[in-house]
Formats: C-alpha cells, structure tokens, sequence
C-alpha cells in the first residue's frame, strides 16, 4: 500500500508568529508523533508569499503580511522542522491555498499514485481542506484522512464545521 502524509503549513507564522495561536502550539506534539509514526512518504507544503503579499486578492481578504520566502515565519516551526528533516520529508512551496499539482515542480515530487494520503497541518478550514480536496482529484481512488487532532484553527466554529464538510465528500476524519 502506498501511503503519503502531507504536512501542511507548519510554519512558523501558523504556529506562534503573525497568524499563529495556542491551539496551533498545543498540537505540535500530536503532529510529530504522526511524522516519527509514519509508514511512507512525507511531504510539507509551505505557504509562499512574497513582500508584496498584501496587493494581492488573498492579502486584501487576509490583511496580514506572513510566510514571505526566506522569512523566519516562513520556515517549518521548531521540533516539527526537525521531525521532517529527520525522515528526509519533501518540500512542495504553494502560492494559495491548495497546492497546485499541475505545476512540474510540484508535479516531479508527488507519486503518480496513491492508496492512502493523510493530512495534519494549519489551518484546517482554510489550507488543509483545500489541500484535501486538491488530492481527492489528484488521487481519486485513495482513501484521503484528516487527523483532528493535528489540525486547528483561529476559528473554533469554522474548525468543527470543516471537518464535518470534510466527511461530506468522504475524507475520513480521525483523531476528533
């Protein structure tokens, strides 16, 4: 069975920099025992902005500068960095929200196939779910996870309806 994890945005700027909250410290532990724990391959995507981040339609909608290219909010937060460089995890840079599988960079790093892919990361009703429905098209036939408990949000509410959505179009929420 090929399994995949993808870790989204651990990033310094998610966890305790510009958008970073508790919630996003308090699961770091979950995440890296689901990195150390995994059976596979592991990728982490990283939220890439440049400087002028907000004259763009995200930055006009989210009006806070972070995770610019090369910044300290944009390197993978702490232990989690060190989690993924351990088990030599793969880097896929995004410019929005989902990455984008039919860019050739992104493209010469993911499998042609999959079987199982799981997600923990941040924001979970902002990134992963769109990462999520991302590799649902990528990926038809795998059985894509979300694991609650290494994924959080600013918003509680939004949070909890998001992995009630996720389950909606048949991802399989663990850990809740």
């Amino acid at each position: 069975m090929k399994k995949l994890l993808i870790v989204v945005d651990y990033q310094n700027d998610f966890v305790d920099g510009a958008l970073g909250t508790r919630e996003a410290v308090s699961i770091i532990d979950n995440a890296v025992n689901v990195i150390n724990s995994h059976n596979g391959a592991i990728f982490v995507t990283l939220d890439t902005h440049t400087d002028d981040y907000l004259n763009t339609k995200e930055g006009k909608n989210l009006p806070v500068l972070h995770c610019v290219k090369g910044s300290h909010g944009w390197q993978v937060y702490g232990r989690t960095a060190e989690a993924l460089e351990a088990v030599e995890a793969k880097a896929i840079d995004k410019l929005v929200f989902g990455m984008d599988v039919t860019d050739p960079a992104t493209a010469a790093v993911l499998p042609e196939s999959a079987d199982e892919i799981e997600l923990v990361g941040l924001v979970s009703n902002i990134c992963v779910v769109s990462n999520a429905v991302v590799l649902q098209s990528k990926y038809p036939e795998a059985t894509i996870l979300v694991d609650a408990s290494c994924t959080d949000s600013f918003d509680k509410v939004l949070h909890e309806k998001v992995l009630d959505v996720l389950t909606g179009f048949q991802v399989k929420v663990i850990g809740r």
